[in-house]
């Protein structure tokens, strides 16, 4: 039963994980030496991590490292192109026939070498092992790194794939229709109450986990229009002292998504749990969206709706 639990877990890690961490410089948005719609190859762009990617010609076939990237690139009409993705991808449906070649987190070098990319999609800060990344360029691979740790970076990545597949007007059009929601977002919170909100990813054997100080998931809660209790920025961790010390106004439990045993139910009866506010007003809501509030690909903004509205509920229809 313990090992169930351990598998069931390790997806919010890693989900954790891409919300959470903010330790890798970003260079900003998509570089190249012009900006046409249509790219002229070969195309050298800046990834997340800094990193110049020179691709030779148009990408045909696509590996994905993360299920945000391979949503980024279906929602940009070129999910045809993709020959490899996760276990953990789930949308849109059209992925569930594509080969895995990452099984548990873990990348399988032989089947990507099997899938025969033109262009491989990773994920940063250890999410795709920078040694996994090295060897993947010493075999001749363009690989771009992804890692996002603002809602503004998850828009700059949309583009930086579409540049890097010749979508760039797909992703300029996507992209302008996702500020123009982040706007009504901004405009509906603005001036309201902010209430003190603690938003749990996860309990794993008595470690409580959550967005990391100064993280995406912090930033998406504030946008939302709350005001985000944090916990440590490397470890994503916080204590239940400290979250007893900080008295949430509103609880969203994230990970009910995952596991149905997480009721407000459950948390009330947590030890300690019961001297909190939000317990005691009984303002402790599920959140069965989180894949679209934790996965930084072009369904943020759904994600980004979804909490003002658990946030700010007066503020919305």
């Amino acid at each position: 039963m313990r090992v169930r639990r351990v598998r069931a877990f390790a997806p919010l890690l890693l989900i954790l994980a891409v919300a959470c961490q903010a330790t890798s410089p970003v260079s900003g948005p998509p570089t190249a030496s012009s900006a046409p719609s249509a790219a002229a190859y070969p195309l050298t762009l800046t990834d997340d991590a800094g990193r110049q990617v020179t691709l030779p010609a148009e990408p045909e076939r696509i590996v994905s490292l993360a299920p945000s990237n391979s949503e980024i690139v279906c929602a940009l009409d070129a999910c045809d192109r993709l020959v490899g993705v996760t276990d953990f991808d789930d949308y849109p449906a059209e992925v569930a026939h594509i080969p895995d070649v990452v099984i548990f987190a873990v990348v399988d070098i032989e089947l990507v070498v099997d899938a025969d990319p033109d262009l491989i999609l990773a994920a940063g800060n250890e999410l795709t092992p920078s040694t996994v990344i090295t060897e993947l360029t010493d075999l001749g691979y363009p690989v771009l790194v992804l890692y996002p740790k603002s809602l503004d970076e998850v828009l700059d990545n949309i583009e930086l794939i579409g540049a890097a597949i010749n979508a760039r007007d797909q992703a300029d059009s996507l992209v302008a229709d996702l500020r123009v929601r982040v706007a009504a977002v901004s405009d509906a919170v603005a001036g309201a109450v902010r209430p003190r909100t603690f938003y749990e990813v996860g309990v794993f054997e008595g470690a409580i986990y959550t967005a990391g100080q100064d993280s995406f998931l912090a930033s998406l809660i504030e946008l939302a229009g709350g005001d985000p209790i944090t916990g440590d920025a490397r470890t994503f961790a916080i204590a239940l002292e400290d979250l007893l010390a900080a008295d949430p106004e509103l609880i969203l439990l994230g990970d009910a998504a995952y596991d149905p045993s997480v009721t407000p139910e459950a948390v009330a009866a947590r030890a300690g749990w019961g001297a909190m506010s939000a317990v005691q007003n009984g303002h402790v809501v599920v959140m069965l969206t989180d894949p679209v509030i934790t996965r930084p690909g072009p369904r943020i903004v759904d994600g980004l709706e979804a909490l003002a509205r658990a946030i700010q509920p007066d503020r919305f229809d």
